[in-house]
């Protein structure tokens, strides 16, 4: 997959959109994100959704290092790409959270693993920008679960960012493992995600 590298955003411009997302009065439950400079607002995901990024979180816990923690809320900002995400979970070192002031986002460039799970709304905006925004800040691992994919309900494992560009490390249907490397030596039972709307 290949990116076009985003404008950097103005410092000015950036705090401006950080405050307005903070300020204004979004819809319960919506994921309000920021990409290229642009806000971003997304419904509140269905419960097939949920279940999915809990069953992931409880088996990531399994095999984290004590001192990182798996957040389903946490921000993530990259503000020189003009870029504050909230991934449905993040793998982030602890000491990075503990050092963040209320809400404030914590810096991508931070994260060890992200992992997106698609809703019909969203799905291209999780195929192809939030690859791109992640492998540019370096994410060494981006799991994208796709329940809308054109071919059926799949999982792709992301990897080796370059040139900030990732390599496609595995691509599975629902019902077949994915194997997260090192550090996590984890794998994945795509088997038990639930298929509804």
């Amino acid at each position: 997959m290949s990116a076009t590298p985003a404008e950097p955003a103005p410092r000015q411009h950036w705090e401006q959109l950080v405050r307005f997302r903070g300020e204004s009065d979004w819809p319960e439950g919506s994921k309000v994100e920021i990409t290229d400079g642009t806000i971003v607002v997304t419904p509140p995901q269905a419960v097939p959704h949920h279940r999915i990024a809990a069953r992931v979180q409880r088996s990531l816990y399994t095999v984290l290092p004590e001192e990182w923690g798996v957040y389903q809320t946490l921000g993530v900002a990259h503000p020189s790409r003009g870029r504050l995400y909230i991934p449905d979970l993040v793998v982030i070192p602890d000491a990075v959270v503990d050092e963040l002031d209320g809400g404030d986002p914590a810096p991508l460039t931070a994260a060890e693993l992200v992992v997106e799970v698609t809703s019909p709304c969203n799905a291209s905006y999780d195929r192809i920008d939030k690859a791109a925004a992640y492998a540019q800040a370096g994410v060494p691992l981006y799991v994208l679960i796709d329940r809308f994919a054109p071919a059926g309900p799949t999982v792709t494992l992301h990897g080796e960012p370059k040139d900030e560009v990732y390599q496609e490390l595995q691509r599975v249907k629902f019902g077949e493992d994915v194997r997260l490397p090192a550090p996590f030596g984890l794998t994945l039972d795509t088997g038990v995600f639930p298929l509804g709307a």
